[in-house]
């Protein structure tokens, strides 16, 4: 079994080697390329936790500060271990989405302990902020990086649906589905998709893609990397 991985290169090749250690082949392809915004390190002053969104998130704040006793609230389980190997001692997970983050959040902050910093990029999914801020507490975003969106897809990849050596794709967001159908269009691709499956994260990233020709889609039962991974394992 082989597989596509559109994930960015910072996320892509410890997933490669996971997928491999179940003995599942992946070619990385990434739809969305990280660009970091640079400056001076940000002012957590009063700040009582860090809100990360993405692995992204955990390494952008890296890039700008030392500090790491902060706690860290992350919305999945990803993002927590990307936050646990940079060196954060405490972290909290949501293992879900958006509103499950928030919904921690309420449940072990008091809106009175300090204000929230969000490291995020420039889109967002959901409303954390207005969530948050809505139940009282002081939330600040800080947009850290930009993700740019491939045009086009790899030659290898293309040559591998083409020869028909790829069995399956993995789809992280909505915006990397659109990214993947637009790219699948203009390359004139969608009959190589007749016996590949779409593995999605979430029902949102799966009606993205469900215009293409898929063999089958496949969706997460909860939008964490373990339940996409469950669903990849399931069909070996």
């Amino acid at each position: 079994m082989k597989v596509l991985i559109t994930r960015a290169h910072e996320d892509a090749a410890a997933l490669a080697d996971l997928l491999q250690a179940h003995g599942i082949a992946a070619l990385i392809d990434p739809l969305l390329t990280i660009d970091w915004s640079e400056g001076p390190p940000l002012d957590v002053r009063s700040v009582q936790a860090l809100l990360m969104t993405s692995a992204n998130g955990v390494r952008a704040f890296c890039r700008r500060n030392r500090e790491r006793h902060l706690a860290v609230y992350a919305v999945g389980d990803a993002t927590a271990q990307e936050a646990m190997a940079q060196g954060f001692s405490q972290v909290k997970t949501a293992a879900g989405d958006v509103a499950a983050l928030a919904a921690l959040v309420r449940q072990q902050l008091s809106p009175d302990g300090g204000s929230l910093l969000h490291c995020a990029g420039t889109r967002l999914a959901g409303d954390l902020g207005g969530e948050l801020s809505h139940a009282g507490y002081g939330y600040r975003r800080e947009v850290l990086y930009a993700a740019r969106a491939s045009e086009q897809l790899s030659p290898d990849t293309v040559a591998g649906l083409q020869a028909g050596q790829l069995d399956g794709v993995l789809l992280y967001s909505p915006r990397t589905a659109a990214i993947f159908s637009a790219c699948i269009g203009r390359a004139g691709l969608q009959p190589a998709l007749s016996q590949v499956t779409a593995y999605c994260l979430s029902p949102a990233v799966g009606e993205g893609i469900r215009d293409l020709p898929w063999q089958f889609v496949a969706v997460a039962k909860s939008p964490t990397q373990t339940a996409l991974l469950e669903i990849v394992l399931a069909r070996i």
